[in-house]
C-alpha cells in the first residue's frame, strides 16, 4: 500500500518503478481520483461551514421575531443537510475507490534490484558448500521414498486428491526432527521468539501481508470465511497489526513452525511429481518488524539465519537476488535460497527472504515512535522461510543417499531421530 502523497509529490518516479515491474503507469489516473476525492471533501466543508452559520442566524430571526426569515434559514439548511449527506456518500466511494487501486499495486523494488522479465533474470550472489559426488545415478527424493516403502503417494491420493504425500515410520521422524532442529536454531542461537499461532484467520489478516484481494485463488477459504495461512508470515507480521510500539523494542524477531495451505493454482503442470509442490507443507518462517534503518540490514541477518539451517545440514546451496519479473507482490527486494538437489541435478529453491518497507505496515497501520513523545511512523516488515521442512527433507534424502537405496541421517538431526540410517528394503 502507498501513501498517495508520495505519488503526487512525484508521479514519474512512481510510473518508472511499476515499470520495472512490467507494470502499467497509474501515477495519473491514482492523481486524478485522488483530486476528485479532494474537491470533495473541500465542497463537504464549505457546505457544513454554510450550516452552521445558517443554524446560528435561526436563532437571532427567531429572537427578531423574523419568522419569514427564520424559515428561509430552516430551507436552506435542510437543503444543505441533504448536499452534505449525498457529498458524505460520495466521499466514500471515491475514497474506497482510491484505496482499492492503491491495494491493487505491486511495491516499489529498489534501486539496486535487477530488472527483469522472469526468473531467468535472476543474478547469482554466491555458492556455498560443494555438491556432493556418486558413483552411481543419484536418484530423485520420490523414488528413494517410495524405495523405502516410506512415501506414498497414491494412498494420499485416495484421501485427498494429487499435490498430497503420506510419509510413515522413520521418514515421517525426519521430516518432525527436520523441523525442530530449524525452530531449535532460530530460538536458540538467532534470538527469535517462538510463536504458535492460529492457521485461520480472518480476510483482514491476509489483507495486512498483501495475499487479499489479489491471490486469493491461491488460498483455501473455510465456509465461515476464515482462511488457512498459506504461511505463517501472515499470523506473525499481523502481530503488530494496529498498534503503535515502542521503537526501543525494534527489531521484533518471531518465528513459527507451522503447517502451510495453498491451492497451487498457477502452478498447473509444474512440479507435478513427488513432494516439492504441495496443498499442504510445513515450514519454519521468520518474521522481523523493524525500523526503516534497520530494515535492510535486517535483511541479511534474516538470509544468514536460513542460511545456517543448511550449513549445519551440510547441504550446497545458493543465493540469489530476484530480479523486478520475479519479485513477489509486496516486496522490495528478495534473496532467494536454492538448495542442490542431486536427483534433479539443479538449484531448488527451499527459502525467500524479503524486505517490504512500510508496504505491509501500512496496510496493516503497523506503527512505532521513535522516541517517547514523538510521532507515530510505520514500522518496516521482513519476511523468510528458514527453511520449508518439506523441500529440506527432500534435500537431506538426495544428497544423503547411498547406492542401495538407503539414507544416512545427517549429524545434526541424529539427536533427534534417534537413529543413523533409513535402511533400504
Amino acid at each position: 500500500m502507498f501513501d498517495i502523497r508520495a505519488v503526487r509529490d512525484d508521479p514519474d518516479a512512481f510510473d518508472a518503478a511499476l515499470a520495472k515491474r512490467g507494470a502499467e503507469p497509474a501515477a495519473a489516473r491514482l492523481i486524478a481520483l485522488d483530486e476528485r476525492r479532494r474537491a470533495i471533501v473541500s465542497a463537504l466543508q464549505e457546505a457544513q461551514t454554510a450550516r452552521n452559520t445558517a443554524s446560528k442566524a435561526i436563532g437571532k430571526a427567531k429572537a427578531a421575531k423574523d419568522e419569514a426569515e427564520a424559515q428561509r434559514l430552516m430551507s436552506e439548511v435542510a437543503g444543505l443537510k441533504s448536499t452534505i449527506q449525498s457529498g458524505e456518500e460520495e466521499e466514500r466511494t471515491v475514497s474506497a475507490a482510491l484505496q482499492a487501486e492503491l491495494a491493487s499495486l505491486p511495491n516499489m523494488p529498489l534501486p539496486e534490484v535487477p530488472v527483469g522479465a522472469d526468473e531467468s533474470d535472476n543474478v547469482e550472489l554466491r555458492r556455498v558448500g560443494t555438491p556432493p559426488a556418486f558413483d552411481f545415478a543419484p536418484k530423485e527424493h520420490d523414488a528413494l521414498g517410495e524405495g523405502l516403502g516410506l512415501m506414498d503417494f497414491e494412498r494420499a491420493g485416495k484421501l485427498a486428491g494429487s499435490r498430497f504425500t503420506i510419509l510413515t515410520g522413520k521418514l515421517a521422524r525426519l521430516e518432525r526432527a527436520l523441523g525442530q532442529f530449524m525452530i531449535d536454531t532460530h530460538t536458540g542461537a538467532h534470538g527469535y521468539t517462538e510463536v504458535s499461532p492460529p492457521l485461520l484467520v480472518r480476510d483482514a489478516a491476509l489483507f495486512g501481508t498483501a495475499q487479499l484481494p489479489k491471490f486469493a485463488d491461491d488460498l483455501f477459504k473455510t465456509t465461515d470465511d476464515r482462511w488457512l495461512i498459506p504461511t505463517a508470515e501472515v499470523p506473525l507480521t499481523n502481530l503488530v497489526a494496529g498498534e503503535i510500539l515502542d521503537g526501543r523494542q525494534l527489531p521484533l524477531r518471531v518465528t513459527a513452525l507451522t503447517p502451510c495451505f495453498r491451492s497451487e493454482a498457477g502452478s498447473a503442470g509444474r512440479d507435478v511429481r513427488g513432494m516439492l509442490r504441495q496443498h499442504q507443507f510445513s515450514k519454519c518462517e521468520l518474521v522481523s518488524i523493524t525500523t526503516a534503518e534497520q530494515s535492510l540490514d535486517e535483511q541479511e541477518r534474516m538470509t544468514e539465519c536460513a542460511e545456517a539451517i543448511l550449513k549445519a545440514l551440510g547441504l550446497a546451496y545458493r543465493v540469489v537476488t530476484l530480479s523486478t519479473g520475479d519479485l513477489g507482490f509486496g516486496a522490495r527486494r528478495t534473496y532467494d535460497i536454492e538448495v542442490w538437489l542431486p536427483g534433479q541435478n539443479t538449484y531448488r529453491e527451499i527459502s525467500s527472504c524479503s524486505v517490504c518497507g512500510d508496504f505491509q505496515a501500512r496496510r496493516m497501520n503497523a506503527r512505532y515512535r521513535p522516541e517517547p513523545d514523538a510521532s507515530p511512523v510505520f514500522v518496516h516488515t521482513l519476511n523468510g522461510s528458514g527453511v520449508a521442512v518439506g523441500r529440506a527433507l527432500i534435500a537431506v534424502m538426495e544428497n544423503y543417499q547411498e547406492a542401495d537405496g538407503s539414507i544416512r541421517v545427517p549429524d545434526v538431526l541424529v539427536p533427534y531421530t534417534g537413529f543413523e540410517r533409513l535402511e533400504a528394503k
